[in-house]
Order: C-alpha cells, then sequence, then structure tokens
C-alpha cells in the first residue's frame, strides 16, 4: 500500500484505513473501482447512496454511524436550501475531508466535468457546477430522503437527495482553515444567482421562500 502523503491532518481510525491514491490522499469509501482498476474521485460507486443510507455507513470512510450521527458536508447554497445530494458522515471524516480535500481547500480548484468514464451518473436534481471555495460541516439530529422525478427540460436529474435537519452545530472552512465571516458571504453572494434563477422561473411564493432562506443563513455565519 503506498503511504499518505505528508502534511495531511490527523487521521480519524476509518480514514487511516482506505486505500490511497497516488498522490498519497486516503481514498473516500464512496468512490467506484473503474473497469481499469483505477479510482475517479468524481465517480460515486452505484448503490452505494442506498448502502450507505440502510446500513447507517458513514459517507467518508464507510464504517457504521451511530444513529443519531449525521455531519453532512456541504456548500453554502446547500445551507440555504438544506438539500444535499450525499449522505452524512462521521463527524471526524468530515472535518478531516475540509482540512485535506484538495478540491475543498484549494478554491481555484475547478469542478471537472470532462473525460468522465463512461457510465457516469450525474447527482440527484440540479447540481452547481462550481467550487464554492467553502465547506460547511452541518450536524444535525435527522434528515429526510428526497426522490426526484427526472425532468429534463429544467435539467433536473432522477434519484434521492437529503433535506438536512436543523443544525446542532455548524463550521465553516476555507483553504484548510475556519472560513471568515466575509469569505463566507462572498460565497454566498457569488453563488444565490445560481438558486434565484430557478425560483424566478418557477414564480410564485417561489422567489420569497428562496429569500426566507437565505435570510435565515445570516445566523449561522462564522462571527467574524
Amino acid at each position: 500500500m503506498r503511504g499518505h502523503r505528508a502534511g495531511l491532518p490527523r487521521m480519524p481510525t476509518g480514514i487511516r484505513r482506505l486505500p490511497v491514491d497516488g498522490r498519497g490522499y486516503p481514498i473516500p469509501w464512496f468512490v467506484a473501482m473503474l473497469p481499469d482498476e483505477t479510482r475517479d474521485f468524481r465517480v460515486i460507486e452505484p448503490g452505494k447512496i442506498g448502502r450507505a443510507v440502510k446500513a447507517r455507513l458513514c459517507w467518508i470512510c464507510g464504517r457504521k454511524r451511530r444513529r443519531d450521527q449525521f455531519t453532512f458536508t456541504i456548500g453554502p447554497m446547500c445551507a440555504v436550501n438544506r438539500v444535499s445530494s450525499e449522505p452524512p458522515s462521521h463527524h471526524a471524516c468530515a472535518q478531516f475531508a475540509a482540512l485535506a480535500c484538495p478540491f475543498l481547500t484549494l478554491p481555484q480548484a475547478r469542478r471537472r466535468d470532462h473525460n468522465l468514464p463512461e457510465g457516469s451518473v450525474a447527482p440527484a436534481g440540479v447540481g452547481l457546477m462550481r467550487n464554492p471555495g467553502v465547506t460547511l460541516l452541518w450536524q444535525c439530529a435527522d434528515f429526510e430522503l428526497l426522490r426526484v422525478e427526472a425532468h429534463e427540460a429544467e435539467g433536473i436529474r432522477a434519484g434521492v437527495l437529503f433535506r438536512i435537519g436543523d443544525p446542532l452545530s455548524v463550521e465553516w472552512y476555507a483553504e484548510g482553515r475556519p472560513a471568515t465571516r466575509a469569505e463566507v458571504l462572498a460565497s454566498i453572494d457569488s453563488g444565490m444567482p445560481l438558486l434565484a434563477e430557478p425560483a424566478e422561473r418557477e414564480g410564485g411564493h417561489a422567489p420569497y421562500v428562496l429569500a426566507a432562506q437565505r435570510a435565515a443563513v445570516d445566523r449561522l455565519l462564522p462571527a467574524t
């Protein structure tokens, strides 16, 4: 087995037991093994979302979670609409990801959608294909499954999403450290048009509901 790269944060036991890629990063449990026996961190292994939910497995390390142990690793827009495309993890595993994952710690890192392996399936709903620059660990006591029907005209993909419960605690990170209030606000401001556009298309009360959801996030922001 390859060794871990130097400079990584202290690893929870479950993460330390994961296989390691050529760069020395632990390979999350959800990452699929491709036909050529390589790994692509963008590709989720089919069926693992269902397994994680039914067996209460950590999305990152794949080991058992407690029934009340729900930490979602999300971006600021998920804090607004309270929806995640991925299941929860152990808090310690989510914390490690926020401090070590190159995509989460490097704001300039772009989400690569080209050359995806054949058969790759995009997340359910409408994905926001950007690097938000900040990561939010959202710890809650419960969540609900949302079954999403496909709507090609709206770019909505079928599948399962997660309606996350009220937060028990939140932790904001940027560049592998606690994020500042200014960094979080900048990420929210740049991402809100991605939610505002579909709300405007829907019409009715949707824009007002979105505005209320956005206002509710203010109480979760870092103090400084």
